[in-house]
């Protein structure tokens, strides 16, 4: 017998939160999330997204032991834009049972179907830049934040309830190059002239402030057309620059400006934090917050987390320019080894540009999308 509980408060939402660490316990390939950055993305009163979003968070319990939960989102901005009325569903979680995983999506169903619903589709967050994409391909492979890892059961029992591809993102591993060659310095330099462009490299966390509302605007416009992409608001803005511009690193922001001093182009990299959050189960503290910070300044691998080009600019070559820079700091920090965030299968520009370097694709996350109307 599986009961479905509707996490409503603070405690059932830290119970919420914590599931999977029970669940992967000991795994060695499953990255533990910053407890804090889940509770902000997750609290209602936390996340500027509740501005258009509503959402429900289920619990699966067993003779008073949690074995499975579920999100539901239902994003108005999304429907609007697109013209689909779908629940996302997101932060699955469960253990090998037919019957748990039946009772989540069940739920789910339901308060699809109360709100008049056409369909569910998922894993997805409250916004792009949330955790989106069940794993289907690279079980074996460490995780990376902020990507989704999960069990490989997962997919047999999310299809045998009648969910089917809708979409894949695909992830890859990129060695750094020994050396840049003069080339690509050469190409820099006459890209950026011909366009009247310069690239601006921030050497204090407090120098990229000043750009980091054109960085967020450039992904709005960039990113618009992408799978379920809804754009950020103000506040929503407001928040990733308080929550994130104070860990990035300097060195791996690349931001390329225009003669009117605006953000066109940029491209954001992060020390793979995976090693890190695994030892202390994504907790900062006692110890936490000091290993983060070693990591933060001596990354040993890195990985290419955001990267966007205003539409006006883009075919200029930006982007091999935007990467070549970052190569350079992987080969002053000694890095050896990048790896991408997902990508679409069907964005044919990223698609072509790892054509152009070594890589292996080890990774692939699928949403899933089922559909009544």
């Amino acid at each position: 017998m599986v009961d479905i509980i509707q996490a409503t408060n603070n405690k059932m939402l830290k119970e919420f939160i914590r599931f999977p660490f029970t669940l992967y316990y000991n795994h060695p390939c499953w990255v533990p999330p910053l407890f804090f950055d889940e509770w902000n993305t997750l609290h209602w009163k936390r996340n500027a997204a509740y501005s258009y979003c509503e959402s429900r968070f289920f619990l699966a319990k067993r003779e008073g032991k949690t074995v499975g939960r579920i999100a539901a989102i239902r994003n108005d901005r999304f429907i609007e834009k697109w013209k689909h009325r779908y629940i996302r569903f997101g932060w699955v979680d469960f253990i090998d049972d037919p019957e748990v995983s039946q009772a989540l999506f069940a739920a789910v169903e339901s308060w699809a179907e109360e709100q008049g619903m056409e369909g569910i589709h998922g894993p997805l967050g409250f916004t792009d830049l949330d955790p989106e994409g069940l794993l289907t391909q690279g079980f074996e492979e460490e995780g990376t934040l902020p990507m989704i890892y999960n069990y490989d059961y997962y997919p047999r029992h999310i299809e045998a309830l009648g969910y089917h591809k809708d979409v894949d993102w695909l992830q890859f591993e990129i060695p750094v190059p020994k050396e840049i060659g003069p080339k690509f310095t050469r190409l820099k330099k006459v890209v950026l002239e011909r366009n009247e462009l310069r690239l601006v490299q921030a050497k204090r966390r407090r120098d990229l402030l000043p750009h980091a509302r054109g960085i967020f605007e450039v992904i709005n416009r960039s990113y618009a057309q992408l799978y379920g992409v809804v754009e950020l608001n103000d506040e929503q803005i407001d928040a990733y620059v308080r929550q994130y511009f104070g860990f990035v690193n300097p060195d791996f922001v690349k931001i390329i400006l225009n003669e009117k001093d605006e953000v066109i182009a940029f491209a954001i990299a992060m020390p793979r934090l995976s090693s890190m959050l695994i030892k202390h189960r994504g907790r900062l503290f006692p110890l936490g917050a000091l290993a983060l910070l070693h990591t933060l300044r001596k990354p040993t691998e890195l990985v290419f987390y955001l990267l966007g080009i205003r539409p006006d600019y883009q075919v200029k070559g930006l982007t091999s320019i935007l990467m070549t820079e970052l190569y350079r700091e992987c080969i002053d920090y000694g890095i050896t080894r990048v790896q991408t965030c997902g990508e679409l299968e069907n964005n044919s520009n990223i698609v072509t540009l790892m054509n152009n370097f070594e890589h292996r694709q080890h990774i692939r996350r699928r949403c899933y999308i089922k559909t009544w109307k």
